[in-house]
């Protein structure tokens, strides 16, 4: 491959990690090569796509859109080969996401009107375990894992923006806008995230925890790369966004509880708190301005809009069940445990 003179990505982009099967070791070695990915021809038929090799893989490929990769010439963003490769993880990964969604909802009512009403039983809510039983390690743990997104918050849903018009376009940046510190950097969403994780005695630093990260937490992160990189499921990434806003104030709130009784400090419990009453208003706007604008626009994403819920739903369910079972045994979630703070 012939590439230009090195523009290498900045010190707070992303690390490269170790690999977890042979697709993910064809990235790592050609990100640090620049040689051509390379990988034996049954190894994509062979991968699960619900695991660590595929979504390691896949979210290192992703990297490149944001941040970039620490050692990485910018220029392989757009690499051909590793595209081709991207192309073919995405699509073992979409195929997945639809096998196990037989009878995902096909409207927006149907996709929507389960989360607007609190369930009474909120058995398997890693949230309300918090809230109520959770220790400081394990609020820790979670802090480590929801970094791999909340470091760049709202980034994934930005992608939308250029994709939608009128009303749905207004009322998105007017959230993204919130979620950015409406024009103050100290309030900027992945900033007040990085406060959080150094009152928990984290670093704070991009991609800190990749190497530790498992996949069904890869998964939930890479969704959103996934909708918000391609034009053809903006309306996805519009469902997803909007299943985030729907069920993020509810959580909040008792994650910021999670977070006072286990004294892990001020800027920790005033993430959570923030998110409390931001997302109950960004709630209402995009359920009743992105949504219904869009569908005015393209009425027929309407089922695109549904499956980016459904989506969302059930990858987080993975990822509770993931966190919830390895809690129940006293083990860590994570692939190797955090340090003691």
């Amino acid at each position: 491959m012939t590439t230009s003179s090195p523009t290498t990505s900045p010190a707070s982009g992303a690390r490269l990690v170790g690999r977890r099967g042979l697709l993910s070791e064809a990235v790592v070695t050609s990100l640090r090569t620049g040689a051509c990915p390379a990988y034996p021809a049954d190894a994509m038929d062979d991968v699960d796509p619900w695991g660590e090799d595929l979504q390691l893989a896949l979210h290192l490929l992703y990297e490149l859109h944001y941040r970039g990769i620490d050692g990485v010439d910018d220029d392989r963003e757009w690499d051909p080969d590793l595209l081709r490769l991207r192309r073919s993880l995405e699509d073992r990964f979409l195929d997945a996401l639809r096998t196990a969604l037989p009878d995902a909802p096909r409207t927006v009512t149907e996709a929507f009107a389960p989360l607007l009403v609190e369930p009474v039983d909120l058995t398997g809510s890693l949230s309300h375990r918090l809230e109520t039983t959770g220790e400081l390690w394990q609020l820790r743990e979670y802090a480590a894992l929801r970094s791999l997104y909340h470091l760049k918050e709202a980034d994934p849903h930005a992608w939308v923006i250029p994709r939608l018009t009128g009303r749905a376009k207004a009322a998105m940046v007017a959230i993204e806008y919130d979620e950015f510190g409406a024009g103050r950097a100290d309030r900027i969403h992945a900033h007040l995230y990085a406060d959080l994780m150094n009152d928990l005695g984290l670093d704070p630093a991009y991609g800190r925890y990749l190497d530790q990260a498992p996949a069904p937490l890869l998964a939930a992160v890479n969704l959103m790369s996934l909708f918000g990189l391609h034009r053809a499921l903006r309306g996805a990434l519009v469902g997803h966004f909007a299943c985030v806003e729907v069920t993020s104030s509810p959580g909040s709130r008792r994650l910021a509880r999670a977070m006072r009784r286990c004294g892990a400090g001020p800027a920790a419990e005033h993430f959570y708190a923030e998110h409390v009453e931001a997302d109950a208003v960004h709630e209402q706007v995009v359920r009743h301005e992105v949504i219904e604008g869009l569908l005015a626009d393209e009425p027929a994403l309407e089922a695109a809009i549904a499956f980016g819920c459904a989506a969302t739903l059930l990858l987080e369910d993975r990822l509770a069940a993931h966190i919830g079972t390895a809690w129940d045994q006293n083990r860590s979630a994570l692939r190797t445990p955090l340090p003691m703070s």
